[in-house]
């Protein structure tokens, strides 16, 4: 695609733009905002991609790493600050998944240990880590809130945290879980995902893509579960004080 051809696709912002300013819906300010700091990111990120794809030293493909990791945790952190010691329990989860990820893609042979391969995966990994676990710790401070009286009654009589706040962590979990495994199921069918989309349209057989897909697919199946998991194990003894209360939970930052 040329830079013209990107210029013109610029006509499926302008859409938006004119239904917002005609239906008076007050986003064409965030609209403009949204498409230049795409554009800005998208263009910087392509060219640093095409700098370490060339170079393919294992030091610029773990910065890259680190960069999405860093990026995608500052982002979840504003959405956990209720939680003590956000930072480190989701950059801890979000390591555990991309390791544990990549080392079974990389350990199996099921792709190789090469820069093309290993930023796209990790990208899709950690960014789909990132808006489950914002999934995860919106729904669950909302379970925590909703249900806080019967937590305190479970503590009064003699129940421990973990038997108090049970309900409500494997609630959350489920309902962050949901919406990836609801997406599965009408794949193909419904919508057809994007990796895929993209290489048919670079050329590649149909068939190979799809085969592409589906490891990312099983793989976004893994992150769904594991990120709700271990950040919900790690979050949850922080919602009480050391005499078992449970603590009061500010709903702004």
């Amino acid at each position: 695609m040329s830079y013209t051809s990107l210029a013109l696709t610029l006509i499926f912002v302008l859409i938006p733009l004119v239904l917002s300013k005609t239906l008076k819906l007050g986003l064409e300010k965030d609209t403009i905002i949204a498409t230049i700091r795409s554009i800005v990111q998208l263009l910087i990120v392509g060219y640093l991609l095409q700098f370490v794809f060339h170079a393919e030293h294992f030091i610029y493909i773990l910065l890259m790493i680190i960069l999405m990791l860093v990026a995608a945790v500052e982002n979840v952190r504003k959405k956990g600050f209720f939680i003590k010691g956000i930072t480190w329990k989701v950059a801890l989860t979000l390591i555990i998944i991309e390791v544990l990820t990549q080392g079974i893609l990389i350990g199996l042979n099921i792709t190789p240990p090469t820069a093309q391969y290993i930023i796209p995966i990790s990208g899709m990994v950690i960014g789909n880590s990132m808006v489950l676990s914002i999934l995860f710790l919106n729904r669950f401070l909302a379970e925590v809130e909703a249900h806080d009286e019967e937590t305190e009654l479970i503590l009064s009589l003699g129940g421990t945290p973990k038997q108090a706040i049970h309900t409500q962590l494997i609630s959350s979990i489920r309902a962050s879980m949901i919406p990836t495994i609801e997406s599965q199921k009408t794949m193909g069918l419904v919508q057809l995902p994007g990796m895929m989309s993209g290489q048919i349209i670079a050329g590649a057989d149909p068939v190979q893509a799809v085969m592409f897909q589906l490891l990312i697919v099983f793989l976004l199946l893994t992150t769904a579960a594991m990120s709700s998991v271990i950040l919900g194990f790690l979050a949850y003894p922080t919602l009480f004080n050391e005499r078992m209360q449970l603590a009061t939970i500010r709903t702004k930052a």
